[in-house]
């Protein structure tokens, strides 16, 4: 066999046109249509080499999502063809996504028959030949580069589930990220793929459906945390000859890639999830709204919307059943709004992406005025695990109020960056510190950025608070979609809210006013914060800044109760926790004219060391400015008013004669 959609014998008819609807369990347990030991014997084998479990010649993984490729994956993959070639050895290559270990990309996995599969990490074209000769020609373990055993470790070489950056991890939505082909749906059905659709298809009403996930607690992973199950309720109870699923994959977060790498390392448990949700609702179309900057990901998923047609999964009368349902892929171009359900849906329209009033909740009218759902990539990926392990297996992962797991982008001022997904309830110090291997070059946890722009910056303090939805919102910062930026000494609190705060100016659609007018006076209030007024400076302009300053909670208060969407309404939040955890700093930069991070320019004074300083005049060349002056093989210095705060006098300097206060 070299598919699932092609019969086994003149007895197997299954296809698109004429669907059984027993196909898949067929697929993993079949044949089920006939009795035929030769038959059997075809699916049984094909089974065992779909999951490796059966091959006679080496097979390397190569972890080409877009942090792999970024890494170098495909100069390896040519490497790796090129040696093979050279050494006439026949080994088959198998792209597969992301497993999450970004920091250690790129990330290549052998297997040798009856052997167990080995994962070797930060390979690059230089190692390819020694990885070749010690793995698969001698046949033992290339201890330099190696990462972890998948299964059973040894005394030696550990397992993959014991390398502390995935020790804690539960893995629902990732579980087959980085291992299985992304692009081949015949590798998805072997591990265990569209057994849930055949379940709710065959055994489960819509309603029972609904029940399901209602019971197990899932909440939408998008930012919101409504309950998903409540969601698809409403929705079941419209009465309308058209409702419609949408699968939110547009994520706008800085340092946010979990979706992407979701959908570019298994986009088939997605489509899945989208599927049993349109059979529980009703719905008989839907669409994946991802951004167009994301080319790889869109690739994947036209890949796996066709390839679903083709075996019959998507399209009219689903596996012989009287469900039919057609999903499609809608471009975003890339504004953060369209986040916002109502302003995706609008963009969807052919409108501009803005938010309307709610209610109408999309529930009851969305889409072009019909019954709508809603949910981001990650909710519907956890709906097939809870369809084939039902929802007491989900409720008893996470918190009273929170269950599950949630996966997040780790990035910033940390030793690991990737993506990880933990069970709800664990703390925030254990992820940054145990899970991401805390803060590199010996510096200061100071900060972790947690719910993207409108989320909160959380010190030190509150490192122990639990990673649930309430949890997060009692120390001034929400779950969002899954970005954790993490911050050390050297950040400056004040730059990282003037940061937010341009991103969110920027992004605002500008329909109500608080958004629009209200996010441009933050910015310009915190903009004002670090800026060094001479003697002769207008002293209005100096009290308009205190003023501003004054009222900066008030207008952050104002924009939070009276903006239309969460976009508004969350904007506030880097300014509120900013003065909730960071206020010393702010005095620090208003009152001190300091910043202890160095990094507003303003602030900031050079001054040339007379005692170290050779007169070399290699610095007064490399000013554009001229601010530094002095007589060759004499002591220089700097005019204070004419420096521009470059730092190109510090990085020349080879005296280290020049200091930054």
């Amino acid at each position: 066999m070299k598919n699932f959609i092609e019969t086994c014998c003149n007895e197997c008819w299954h296809s698109s046109e004429n669907p059984c609807e027993q196909f898949v369990l067929c697929c993993t347990e079949g044949p089920l249509c006939h009795q035929n030991n030769e038959c059997k014997e075809k699916f049984q084998n094909f089974n065992k080499e779909l999951l490796y479990h059966k091959h006679d010649i080496p097979v390397i993984f190569i972890g080409m999502g877009t942090c792999g490729l970024a890494s170098g994956a495909e100069k390896v993959k040519t490497a790796i063809e090129e040696e093979l070639k050279k050494l006439n050895i026949e080994a088959r290559i198998v792209p597969t996504g992301c497993i999450g270990f970004c920091a250690r990309e790129v990330i290549v996995d052998i297997k040798l028959p009856f052997e167990k599969r080995v994962a070797y990490c930060e390979v690059t074209p230089k190692d390819v030949p020694e990885l070749i000769k010690t793995a698969i020609i001698d046949k033992k373990i290339f201890d330099r580069k190696f990462l972890g055993i998948h299964g059973q470790g040894d005394e030696a070489h550990i397992s993959i589930d014991q390398v502390p950056f995935f020790k804690r991890q539960h893995k629902i939505v990732l579980e087959k990220c980085g291992i299985i082909n992304p692009d081949s749906i015949d590798e998805y059905i072997a591990n265990g793929g569209f057994k849930a659709l055949d379940k709710a298809l065959r055994i489960m009403t819509p309603e029972t459906v609904v029940k399901e996930i209602k019971d197990s607690g899932l909440r939408g992973r998008g930012g919101g945390g409504f309950s998903t199950g409540v969601k698809w309720e409403i929705a079941l109870k419209q009465k309308n000859d058209k409702k419609y699923i949408i699968c939110n994959a547009d994520e706008g977060d800085p340092g946010a890639f979990m979706d992407r790498s979701v959908l570019e390392s298994d986009p088939y448990k997605m489509v899945e999830g989208i599927m049993i949700a349109a059979y529980a609702i009703g719905a008989s179309s839907g669409y994946v709204y991802c951004r167009a900057e994301y080319p790889l990901a869109i690739e994947r998923i036209l890949n796996a919307i066709a390839k679903c047609k083709e075996y019959g999964l998507l399209g009219n009368n689903i596996l012989g059943t009287d469900f039919s349902f057609e999903l499609k892929i809608k471009k975003g171009a890339g504004a953060f709004v369209c986040g916002e359900e109502t302003a995706l849906i609008a963009s969807i329209e052919g409108k501009r992406g803005m938010p309307k009033p709610r209610p109408p909740y999309p529930s009851i009218s969305g889409l072009f005025n019909k019954p709508t759902v809603i949910n981001n990539v990650e909710t519907f990926a956890n709906v097939t695990s809870i369809i084939n392990r039902g929802s007491n297996w989900l409720n008893a992962i996470g918190t009273k109020s929170s269950k599950g797991t949630k996966v997040f982008a780790l990035s910033g001022n940390v030793k690991y960056s990737g993506l990880v997904e933990v069970p709800m309830g664990i703390t925030l110090r254990e992820v940054v510190f145990d899970i991401a291997g805390g803060i590199p070059n010996g510096k200061n946890f100071k900060a972790v950025q947690i719910g993207g722009p409108s989320g909160g910056c959380l010190p030190d303090s509150v490192m122990d608070t639990e990673i649930d939805y309430e949890s997060l919102k009692s120390v001034g910062a929400m779950m969002g979609s899954g970005g954790f930026v993490i911050m050390d000494e050297d950040t400056c609190m004040v730059d990282v809210a003037k940061y937010f705060l341009n991103f969110i100016k920027d992004e605002s659609c500008g329909k109500c006013v608080p958004c629009r007018e209200g996010t441009k006076r933050l910015l310009e209030i915190i903009e004002r914060i670090p800026t060094a007024y001479s003697e002769k400076s207008n002293k209005l302009e100096q009290l308009q800044r205190f003023k501003g300053i004054m009222h900066m909670q008030r207008l952050a208060d104002v924009i939070k109760d009276t903006s239309l969407c969460g976009l508004g309404q969350t904007a506030p939040n880097p300014i509120l926790s900013g003065l909730r955890y960071f206020r010393e700093e702010y005095e620090e930069h208003l009152y001190e004219r300091h910043c202890n991070a160095g990094v507003c320019k303003e602030l900031l004074t050079y001054s040339i060391d007379n005692d170290i300083c050779s007169g070399c005049g290699l610095c007064a060349k490399k000013c554009s400015v001229e601010a530094i002056v002095g007589d060759k093989k004499m002591p220089h210095y700097i005019v204070q008013e004419k420096c521009i705060k470059c730092g190109m006098c510090v990085e020349t300097c080879r005296f280290e004669a020049i200091t930054v206060n």
